[in-house]
């Protein structure tokens, strides 16, 4: 009977813990999704107005780089440059693949909300333009333009646009209370490093 009765408490106890909800912390670029322990009452760290803002902000952000390295099929036979924009453009579409879950994982939208309120197409444009990014009419130009000319234009946009997620990481972390969550500031951070990095690269091949 003892015996009977400790495998009906473990069965008991095993099924309890089968039965409680999980935590899923979905993994940076390049890492794997982790599921937190129940057991640990693990939970995904509160975040912030300003936090939430800017992943959907820099999700829109990255979606222009990616778009600007796709124009340049046909456009340049720069070996250098083609190598350069296909590390960007993959860098950016994981990274936006990874803030969606970000934002998923904490119910949130992976796009911006924009204000209920009437307004010109051209203002909501306006609205929907973070720091750095090419105005439509430099992204007309870089598809209409080719060769030597194409890739400085593309240098000159994409440090640009480089500038202005470094501007955007910046704003980040003065809000206080933003950028505490662990995959956050990393992330953050991260951005922040490589893109200074990929800078001074297309200044070296501006020079060049």
């Amino acid at each position: 009977m003892k015996i009977l009765t400790v495998f009906a408490i473990v069965f008991c106890c095993s099924l309890s813990v089968l039965c409680q909800s999980v935590v899923v912390q979905p993994g940076a670029p390049g890492q794997a999704t982790k599921i937190l322990p129940s057991a640990t009452n693990a939970k995904i760290p509160a975040v912030t107005k300003a936090d939430v803002e800017f992943m959907q902000g820099m999700i829109h952000h990255h979606q222009q780089a990616v778009d600007m390295v796709a124009l340049m099929k046909g456009r340049t036979n720069n070996a250098d440059l083609l190598r350069l924009g296909a590390r960007i453009s993959h860098t950016q579409a994981e990274e936006i693949k990874f803030m969606k879950r970000w934002l998923t994982a904490r119910g949130q939208k992976t796009s911006m909300q924009m204000p209920k309120m009437k307004m010109s197409k051209h203002k909501r444009n306006q609205m929907m333009m973070m720091p750095g990014m090419l105005t439509p009419k430099q992204m007309v130009e870089l598809a209409d333009t080719k060769g030597k000319g194409f890739d400085k234009l593309f240098l000159t946009g994409m440090i640009q646009h480089h500038g202005g997620a470094l501007t955007m990481v910046y704003d980040l972390f003065k809000v206080p209370g933003a950028g505490q969550d662990a995959e956050m500031f990393t992330f953050a951070t991260d951005i922040d490093s490589g893109q200074r990095a990929e800078i001074r690269i297309m200044q070296n091949m501006l020079k060049e």
